[in-house]
């Protein structure tokens, strides 16, 4: 053969390998990945900034949860199941730093590779991972895990399995996730996703499993010891296979810990004061400045510790079911935030000091500006004008009251808006043209007393403009079916919101599964403008454009007047036991379910 045979097909090589090569130069493998530029932390950090390296291991603590359970396996949609499980006995292939909007580092991977583009993500595992039994994490358990939680798994976990083009191994500890979307932040949400053990579930159901078949997993905790509803143990594995990796340093130092379970919120204060919790959060102000003087606490055997944070307010309140009437009509749900005296209710609740929410992104920079929308904001929301709800564009701003009982000025405003979406006082009781009351009810979990109070004082104001209000107050496994049902006309409504919101968007308020069981969506919001904007912000390549989206989304959800918004947990506060000690430095997100107890220890 010539040795010139390759010569009509040089151009065609030399192109390949040119293509090859700009590919490999703009997709290094790496230590972290974030949202936008680069991760804050070099390849040889020792630890997170927020940790102390150096913590003692030890020591043993008992928390309290309200309610009960049912299920020790908190990756599915079926029971009921601690909260805390699934981010003490599991990992992902990535974990994320708190003092950063959105970056991850190596966990069970020891690198991450993405495409320019980020169309796909390739991680590669940690040769030493290794699950509870101390058997290899593998390629094949990786792949597993994102199939099974994309199909049987609980809701939060089934968006990025359809859109996933492919998995697949690419090494003998390799695995690239090739996307069919375009979304940047795919490539870190699939660096979340929990690691299950494959082998474990072999010839099991699943989505179906007994409360005795407790997830294999390879975080720090495994179950020690359960009684279903009365308690939980867990204890440090002393063979974690992860002790040394830098995410990990300083972190998960407590050797047992225990959750014992309190029919409601006031009997989980009273077991904490006579010295059976080692540390509870406390979410109200006022009592925070009132009732936390007992004994303990004067002579310095509690400690109080506030923890400010720079994150967005989230949503909380009363979320109001717009799948049907009444509250399918804006007008009655201006009517019902008029009728909400929320400066009467906070002074009463909270001594008036904690502040109001006033938008789902309120406190940072991600949160809409007040008056009409203006610049790139103004040119988003524009394409949906005619699908948006009044003030979206010209300016909304949650009703204020005078501060008195009665609440006058905005009853009548109220009044008003009733009578132009059809209900008038009939005999006393408002009705609408088919002679139908207006009677809802609220849907409250047992011990929620501070939403009790408010709903109390709520109903006097409602009963002067003639609807009528129960209350339902049922345990907590009730209140999680009947919410995943969405079996209710208002009920209470919490979501935490992040400095970097992304596809768990969708889940809140996108319209795809708003009418599905189990939807985290319970307002019920379907709005093309909501999907649109979700969209935009996802497909940002640049931090303004993302900031513009988010702030015409957080305009056009606060103007849809879905949720009645109460106070805001500006500070975080945590009373504890003395011998339980915290880091000097803070991250900016504060306290959440991956600061206390995760980087503090126990120091006798």
């Amino acid at each position: 053969m010539s040795p010139n045979f390759l010569s009509p097909v040089r151009p065609i090589i030399a192109g390949i390998t040119f293509v090859f090569a700009a590919t490999c130069a703009h997709a290094e493998s790496a230590h972290g990945i974030a949202m936008y530029g680069d991760p804050a932390l070099p390849p040889d950090f020792v630890s997170l900034p927020y940790v102390n390296p150096d913590a003692p291991k030890g020591g043993k603590v008992v928390f309290g949860n309200t309610g009960g359970y049912n299920s020790l396996n908190p990756f599915v949609q079926k029971g009921t199941s601690p909260w805390q499980l699934r981010f003490w006995t599991h990992e992902s292939l990535m974990g994320r730093s708190w003092d950063e909007p959105f970056t991850l580092y190596g966990l069970l991977a020891e690198s991450v590779e993405t495409a320019p583009d980020r169309s796909w993500v390739e991680f590669t595992l940690r040769e030493n991972a290794r699950f509870s039994d101390g058997s290899p994490v593998t390629v094949d358990d990786v792949i597993w895990s994102y199939e099974v939680l994309g199909t049987e798994g609980h809701l939060r976990y089934r968006g990025l399995w359809g859109k996933i083009d492919k998995i697949e191994q690419t090494g003998p500890r390799a695995v690239r996730i090739t996307f069919n979307e375009p979304d940047r932040e795919l490539a870190l949400i699939a660096g979340l996703r929990p690691i299950l053990q494959k082998a474990q579930w072999e010839g099991k159901d699943f989505a179906n499993a007994s409360l005795h078949d407790i997830p294999i997993g390879s975080g720090p905790y495994v179950v020690d010891g359960y009684e279903a509803g009365r308690y939980v143990t867990l204890r440090r594995n002393p063979e974690y296979w992860g002790a040394d990796v830098p995410f990990r340093r300083g972190t998960m130092n407590l050797d047992e810990m225990r959750i014992e379970f309190y029919g409601d919120g006031t009997v989980l204060f009273e077991a904490f004061k006579a010295g059976e919790l080692t540390a509870v959060r406390e979410f109200n102000a006022d009592k925070w400045q009132t009732q936390y003087n007992f004994p303990a606490v004067q002579r310095g055997d509690i400690v109080k510790t506030e923890i400010p944070h720079g994150k967005p307010s989230g949503m909380t309140g009363f979320v109001m079911n717009t799948r049907k009437a009444p509250f399918d009509d804006w007008r009655v749900r201006e009517a019902m935030l008029l009728a909400f005296n929320f400066e009467f209710i906070n002074d009463t609740i909270t001594g008036g000091v904690q502040p109001r929410i006033t938008s789902y992104f309120s406190g940072s920079d991600l949160g809409m500006q007040p008056g009409p929308a203006t610049g790139r904001v103004a040119e988003l929301l524009e394409p949906y004008a005619g699908d948006l709800p009044p003030g979206a564009i010209e300016g909304y701003a949650l009703p204020v009251s005078d501060g008195s009982a009665r609440n006058r000025t905005n009853i009548r405003e109220a009044n008003k808006l009733l009578n132009g979406a059809g209900w008038t006082i009939q005999d006393g009781v408002l009705r609408n043209e088919a002679g139908q009351d207006f009677t809802i009810s609220v849907l409250l979990q047992q011990g929620d007393t501070e939403s009790q109070t408010a709903i109390e004082i709520y109903t006097r104001a409602l009963e002067r403009l003639g609807i009528t209000i129960s209350v339902e107050q049922v345990d907590s496994a009730q209140f999680a079916g009947r919410t995943a049902e969405l079996d209710f006309d208002m009920t209470f409504f919490r979501r935490a919101l992040s400095l970097s919101p992304g596809n768990e968007q969708r889940l809140y308020w996108g319209s795809q599964d708003a009418d599905t069981q189990g939807t985290r969506n319970l307002m019920g919001v379907a709005s093309p403008a909501v999907d649109g904007l979700i969209d935009t912000m996802l497909a940002s390549e640049t931090h303004e454009d993302f900031v513009a989206a988010t702030r015409a989304l957080d305009r056009v959800l606060t103007a849809g007047r879905y949720v009645i918004p109460i106070w805001n947990f500006d500070i975080g506060r945590i009373a504890h036991v003395k011998e339980l000690k915290q880091p000097k430095t803070l991250p900016i997100y504060g306290d959440g379910p991956e600061y206390m107890p995760q980087v503090w220890w126990y120091e006798d």
